[in-house]
């Protein structure tokens, strides 16, 4: 790797950005635990090292059924507090000056939980951030895609009334069978209520996902996106509408949508001028925060000091904070 101390060095100072994040996928084995003894909650694992052991998959499906267990033990508007807090006190060790971060209700609401408790939580946890630490951040609710359209609708509207802490909605959970053509109208209805709008597409699924993510659900940003460069125009398109692309390297090696990192395609989407970042995904599960991201990707792609400092550019331009604090944040870049 090409100065690598020196990359290591500055990856760890340079403030970052980070815009793919699901909260319910930080759950450490340690808090997921001691949740589960708070609460009561019954477990399918004797101790944290089983938990722990238990964190390999073979693809998207198997690790989101023990994704949906972990959830399980999240009960109280203080267990999404923790949850929540947890992650920011690892965002301040990396340097993360401003994060998005996905939720997904109706992981919770089906199992009783009111939506006042989960965004409570959240945002509690997220204001303290601010006055302790300054770290900025906007919150995004997404839908589970393996659901049907008409149940996210009661979703959405029970959102309407945090709309003062939600700045926008997404699609994650299963890509493959479940197109976003599916979601169009609920899109739509989000979109006419003031949201702004992103998707998983182009993960596991393929290329036409992201077209349809792009035409029919309107979206601002495309969640993962590796698979684009299996279509030349589609590509063009992207670089064209400077369409942000939130790459997960670690996560997409643990789901086996690549063999190893070092067969990753994000540096070919870099040098062909795609606006992509890196992100850490479900980091509790996938085996790395942000700054882990980074420097195992960039050891593994031979990534030069240029590289990674577009990456954090991108990762600030892409985000959904205002023109200014954006210049403000790329000017100490």
């Amino acid at each position: 790797m090409k100065n690598s101390k020196d990359i290591i060095n500055y990856i760890n100072k340079i403030p970052k950005s980070e815009l793919h994040l699901h909260i319910e996928g930080s759950l450490e084995p340690e808090l997921m635990f001691k949740l589960s003894k708070r609460n009561k909650i019954e477990i399918p694992f004797k101790s944290i090292e089983e938990i722990k052991s238990a964190y390999n998959f073979s693809n998207l499906d198997s690790f989101l059924k023990i994704y949906y267990q972990g959830s399980n033990v999240l009960i109280t508007e203080e267990d999404f507090f923790d949850l929540t807090w947890e992650y920011i006190l690892r965002c301040n060790q990396d340097n993360i000056v401003h994060t998005e971060i996905f939720f997904d209700p109706q992981s919770h609401t089906e199992r009783g939980i009111k939506f006042n408790t989960i965004i409570n939580g959240i945002d509690k946890a997220l204001k303290k951030a601010n006055s302790e630490f300054g770290i900025t951040s906007k919150i995004i609710m997404c839908f589970l895609r393996h659901l049907e359209e008409e149940s996210c609708f009661d979703i959405l509207k029970q959102a309407l009334n945090h709309k003062d802490k939600i700045v926008g909605v997404g699609l994650d959970s299963s890509e493959k069978g479940n197109p976003p053509q599916k979601f169009k109208n609920l899109f739509e209805a989000a979109i006419k209520e003031g949201f702004v709008t992103v998707a998983h597409a182009g993960e596991e699924g393929p290329p036409e996902y992201i077209w349809d993510s792009l035409n029919l659900l309107k979206v601002k940003r495309i969640d993962h996106g590796v698979q684009c460069l299996k279509d030349k125009k589609l590509v063009e398109t992207l670089i064209k509408k400077n369409i942000p692309l939130t790459v997960c390297p670690l996560s997409n090696i643990k789901l086996c949508v690549f063999d190893k990192l070092e067969n990753h395609n994000l540096k070919k989407m870099l040098d062909k001028g795609l606006r992509v970042m890196v992100n850490s995904d479900d980091p509790a599960y996938f085996g790395g925060y942000l700054n882990t991201n980074l420097i195992e990707t960039t050891k593994a792609l031979n990534l030069s000091l240029e590289d990674v400092k577009i990456l954090i550019e991108n990762s600030f331009k892409s985000s959904f904070l205002d023109e200014s604090t954006k210049n403000s944040w790329l000017s100490k870049i």
